[in-house]
């Protein structure tokens, strides 16, 4: 069980800067700490402060299967870099092959509660397995990212782990300028006009004048940009995904 910290300590690594908070991070859980990354730019930004405090850093991806190959060419070259073994996280063969079966390999291009239950597979529930590792985990999240993120927190707290997210108060412009100043790997995506970076069918280049997350899902008219790894759909999304998934549960158990 992880020791919270207390309220005055939380407040303060609330208005820590990104270094310092993740410095306190890796000296308080050491190999309890797990750094989230698809290595988009927040997370390599993240991944490079960390490995300046210490080397020896358990840094995870979600492997879901559906990566465009430039993901996959990022694992080395963190290797080389940083000397980081990235620990990869697949999610459940069974599963996967039964929502197929169900629903056809691109059933998120039909409607949300679908694109839900894919990502939940894939990811959600990957990561919940995966987390049982830690007692605290670092993401890449920004409040300016979209309005869905606009209250992210430098450190919260659920199931008794701590997340933690050293860039939540920083904008676009910052992370550009560190990864600069530092000559920080990039995702080679970027350079073809991605802004933001998952599964190779559900992501796409945008417009300059295009909101960060626009290349995500981009048919959907009015759906939250979230796989549910950060934020729980809510309302009718919801209880359908949870038929959804309690669907291919059954068919797994049966």
């Amino acid at each position: 069980m992880t020791v919270l910290p207390e309220v005055s300590q939380i407040r303060e690594l609330e208005k820590a800067p990104a270094p310092e908070l993740l410095e306190w991070a890796i000296r308080q859980f050491g190999n309890s700490l797990g750094i989230a990354t698809a290595f988009q730019a927040e997370g390599m930004v993240i991944l490079d402060m960390a490995a300046r405090v210490s080397p020896a850093l358990r840094v995870f991806t979600l492997d879901t299967g559906r990566l465009p190959e430039e993901t996959y060419r990022m694992i080395e070259t963190v290797r080389e870099r940083y000397g980081v073994q990235v620990e990869t996280v697949s999610p459940d063969a069974t599963e996967v092959e039964e929502m197929i079966k169900r629903h056809g390999p691109n059933l998120f291009y039909r409607e949300v509660p679908l694109r839900s239950l894919c990502c939940h597979l894939r990811k959600v529930r990957p990561l919940e397995r995966k987390l049982k590792e830690f007692r605290a985990w670092v993401v890449g999240l920004r409040r300016d990212q979209n309005e869905s993120r606009a209250d992210v927190r430098k450190i919260d707290e659920s199931d008794g782990r701590l997340k933690l997210s050293p860039l939540a108060d920083w904008s676009a412009e910052q992370v550009n300028q560190y990864i600069s100043a530092n000559h920080v790997p990039m995702h080679p995506l970027y350079a073809a006009g991605y802004k933001s970076i998952g599964c190779a069918p559900c992501t796409r280049a945008v417009k300059p004048d295009e909101d960060e997350r626009a290349g995500r899902w981009w048919w959907e008219q009015d759906a939250d940009k979230e796989c549910g790894i950060h934020f729980t759909p809510e309302g009718k999304s919801e209880r359908t995904l949870d038929v959804l998934v309690n669907e291919i549960l059954e068919a797994r158990r049966a």
